[in-house]
Formats: C-alpha cells, sequence, structure tokens
C-alpha cells in the first residue's frame, strides 16, 4: 500500500484509539475491583518489565507475602483478620492484573503508533496530539506507583486518596482524548479535515463533571461510600454529622461523611448540566444524546444501588465502569457541538 493511500484512511487509525479506549475502560474496571478489595498494597515494588510475571513458585509467593507483612496495612488490617498465604494470592492476583493491563494498553498504544507513523500514516498535525496521549499514558503509570507508595509509608493502611483521584481521573482524562481524537480522524475519512474545537458549553459542563468524578475517587480513597447505606437520608437526616474540628475546608477534602454528602447531592448539578448537553446535542447527532441520557441516567441508578447494598462489589464497579462510559459519552457530545465552530 502506497504511502498517499495510508494517508486517506484516517479511520484505521480512529479505530485502533477506539480499541485503546475500551481498553482504558476496562483498566477501569479492574482499577475498581482491586480498590474494592483492597488488593492495591499487595504488590509493595515497582518493576516495569520483569513485575509483568507473577511469582511461580511457593518460595517465590512467599518472599511476595513478606514483603507484604512489613505493610502498615497488613500489621493493623489484614494480618490481625487473620489473612493467610491463598487468602495473599487472591488480592495480589487482581493487583498484578491491574498492572498488566497498564503495560498491555501501552504496548497497544505504541507499538501501533510507531507502525502508523513509519508508515507516513498519520494526517498532519495529528502526531503531537498522539504523543500527548501516549505521554498521558505513561503518567498513568507513574501516578499509579506514586498511590501505592503513599500507602507504604510508615503505619499507612491505604493509600492517599489524593493520588488515588489523580490517578483515576488521568485515566478520564486519557479516555475523553481517545474518543475526541478517534471522532476527528473519522470525520477527516469523510472529507472533513477541520477539527473539532473546545466550546464554552464543555468547559462548563466539563468542569461540573470534573468535581463529579473527583468526589467520586475521594469517595473511594476514604471508603466513604459506607459512610451511609440509606439514600437519601444519611444517619436519618439530610445532611449527616462531619469532623469539622480542623475547618470546613479540611472536611471537604478529609471527612468521610460529608464527602459522601457532597458526591450525592452534586449529582444532580452533574444531571442537569449534562441533560443541557444533551438537549443541544439531540438536533445535531442524536445517538450521542441517547448515550449522555442513558449513561447519565445509568449511573445515578447505580449511585443509589451502591450506597443500599452497602457498597456490593459488582455494583461498586459497575458504577465506575458507566461513570467511564459517561466520560466518554460526554466527550461524543462535546465534539459534536465543537463541530459547529
Amino acid at each position: 500500500m502506497s504511502k498517499n493511500s495510508m494517508q486517506v484512511r484516517p479511520v484505521a487509525l480512529a479505530n485502533w484509539l477506539l480499541v485503546v479506549a475500551a481498553m482504558v475502560v476496562l483498566m477501569v474496571a479492574v482499577g475498581g475491583i482491586t480498590r474494592l478489595t483492597e488488593s492495591g498494597l499487595s504488590i509493595t515494588q515497582w518493576k516495569p518489565i520483569t513485575g509483568a510475571i507473577p511469582p511461580l513458585t511457593e518460595s517465590a509467593w512467599q518472599a511476595e507475602f513478606d514483603l507484604y507483612k512489613a505493610t502498615g496495612e497488613y500489621q493493623n488490617v489484614t494480618g490481625p483478620a487473620g489473612m493467610d498465604l491463598t487468602a495473599f494470592k487472591f488480592i495480589f492476583f487482581w493487583e498484578w492484573l491491574h498492572r498488566l493491563l497498564g503495560r498491555l494498553i501501552g504496548l497497544a498504544f505504541a507499538l501501533p503508533l510507531v507502525w502508523f507513523w513509519v508508515r507516513g500514516a498519520i494526517p498532519a498535525g495529528y502526531k503531537p496530539r498522539l504523543v500527548a496521549l501516549l505521554a498521558l499514558g505513561g503518567l498513568q503509570g507513574v501516578f499509579g506507583w506514586f498511590m501505592v507508595k503513599s500507602g507504604l509509608a510508615g503505619t499507612m493502611t491505604d493509600v492517599s486518596h489524593f493520588w488515588l483521584s489523580i490517578h483515576l481521573l488521568t485515566a478520564f482524562l486519557t479516555l475523553g482524548g481517545l474518543v475526541w481524537t478517534a471522532l476527528d480522524l473519522r470525520r477527516r475519512a469523510a472529507g472533513q479535515k477541520r477539527a473539532a474545537r473546545w466550546t464554552l458549553a464543555a468547559s462548563w459542563v466539563g468542569a461540573i463533571l470534573f468535581v463529579q468524578l473527583l468526589l467520586g475517587a475521594w469517595v473511594a480513597g476514604l471508603n466513604a461510600g459506607l459512610a451511609s447505606d440509606t439514600w437519601p437520608l444519611m444517619q436519618g437526616r439530610f445532611m449527616p454529622e462531619f469532623d469539622g474540628a480542623h475547618g470546613v475546608f479540611w472536611a471537604m477534602t478529609h471527612d468521610p461523611f460529608l464527602i459522601h454528602f457532597l458526591h450525592r447531592w452534586w449529582a444532580w448539578i452533574a444531571v442537569i448540566a449534562l441533560i443541557v448537553l444533551a438537549r443541544r446535542v439531540k438536533p445535531l447527532e442524536r445517538k450521542a444524546s441517547v448515550a449522555i441520557q442513558m449513561t447519565l441516567g445509568t449511573q445515578i441508578l447505580l449511585g443509589i444501588a451502591t450506597v443500599w447494598t452497602g457498597v456490593a462489589l459488582w455494583v461498586a464497579v459497575a458504577h465506575q465502569v458507566v461513570g467511564a462510559l459517561l466520560v466518554a459519552s460526554f466527550a461524543w457530545g462535546a465534539h459534536i457541538l465543537g463541530r459547529r465552530t
């Protein structure tokens, strides 16, 4: 195939990016399982290459278990609860799978990128964007390690919810960037060479959604979903009691009861914003409007179900996965609005 013929078929690049986007959604799902099963601190070292191979002998498993025994989580939480080697293998598996998927996503992006680059298949102006997406993926891994490292310091029994939010939001940003770029390439394949622009509407809706995702990440990091198993009231009242001794700002960023409260009610501000976006998108692309509204409605129902079930594993994971799909739907809708400018 000639260089020119490759250049006039950017749909191949779009399909590749959408496959990578689907892998990121899967990564978010496994990350949610890892968090909910308290598996994140089971691997105490970062070995980008050799870490892809799990322990293969009983002595190797015991060595990993001994490293885990030195953590504050084992000494203060799982050890006193009676964790043995079999239970350790279970949590190790999820963290190992999470890291393995990260490596596979890196390869699934980097290797085709090199191939498309060498073949001259990347349209003008897209190379910097693709390199930026690759860099975001690399940062995702780095942030993930900083997150784990934060939970290994001293007597810590969990990772920092701030690092967890950085790690998760970077994944969502990468997902949105993949979808947006794929849509630009699809339009180029259809003869529309002008890329979509970021609009004012996308900015304010995106900012509201960002706050909700940030609060959701903090809820996960602080196990704040367990602060209440009732909805709409918490502790039999609209606003729960919380620790305000260190000031309101500290409580808004550290207290699980207040963060849970903010997450469940800021959600309705996000609902209004996304419905406005969906209504503006509908005359231009009905499918995108439906996608935004379906993921939004499903996300709200799953959020309530997560509370009512006391953060049941698969309900909570579904809540996180649909959150990722909502980000992708938002990117789709925002892209459509940007085509008008």
